[in-house]
């Protein structure tokens, strides 16, 4: 796959394709929304390998620019809302939410770049309204999967278990096999009471190269980025 992408704004990283990688396992299908979509690369992935109808939101003019030039260059079917995620509204629901949301918190070290600090901190994406905002788009029995800063995952099963949305499924993502985890993947599904299933971590790097699984989703991915002038 191609992907256009802005030069000198927020580019996607290894995030989004570990997090492509773990939406398939779940082979979505129906109608799906990528939230906070940038260059489109998520739900772009997971739209031409699944049979899902596939539409997105995504407040930065420019990034919705790009996804919307990468959907049509690489001919799949999309739907993209310009808008405020927390201000969309939709009357028929998904069956299927996907995001890689801004996570960073307010102590990390700050961007000055405006394009780069919406792509990235969570102040304009408060995980309590984010929550609320994905249980009322969703179906019943609906899900979504989300991938988050690790460090602030009792926050998240928090937030989504007052929404009456269970965390079902986690990966916890290391760099090293003994190196703590930055990075969690997980798939909330709504009015569920099942217990939550943790899986095997996965481990990024063994020996300064990608461990064997992370290469298949690398090599099941075949994304190929392009930076532009904005």
């Amino acid at each position: 796959m191609l992907l256009y992408q802005p030069d000198g704004g927020y580019c996607y990283n290894s995030d989004s394709i570990l997090l492509y990688g773990f939406i398939t396992h779940f082979n979505p299908k129906g109608r799906m929304l990528d939230v906070g979509a940038g260059c489109g690369i998520v739900g772009l992935l997971v739209g031409r390998d699944c049979a899902v109808q596939l539409e997105a939101v995504e407040k930065q003019s420019v990034y919705a620019q790009f996804s919307r030039r990468n959907a049509q260059i690489n001919d799949i079917g999309y739907v993209l809302h310009e808008c405020d995620f927390l201000e969309y509204n939709d009357k028929e629901g998904y069956d299927w939410i996907v995001s890689n949301p801004p996570f960073y918190h307010e102590g990390s070290a700050r961007s000055e770049n405006e394009m780069i600090h919406q792509a990235r901190y969570n102040v304009h994406m408060p995980i309590e309204a984010y929550a609320q905002k994905i249980a009322k788009l969703l179906r019943p029995q609906g899900c979504a999967v989300i991938c988050y800063d690790a460090r602030q995952f009792a926050q998240i099963c928090s937030a989504f278990e007052a929404v009456k949305l269970r965390v079902v499924d986690v990966q916890f993502v290391h760099s090293k096999s003994d190196r703590p985890s930055t990075l969690v993947m997980f798939r909330v599904k709504k009015n569920s009471k099942s217990a939550m299933n943790v899986w095997a971590p996965l481990i990024t790097f063994e020996n300064d190269q990608y461990t064997p699984a992370v290469q298949a989703i690398y090599d099941k991915a075949k994304a190929h980025s392009i930076k532009c002038p904005i």
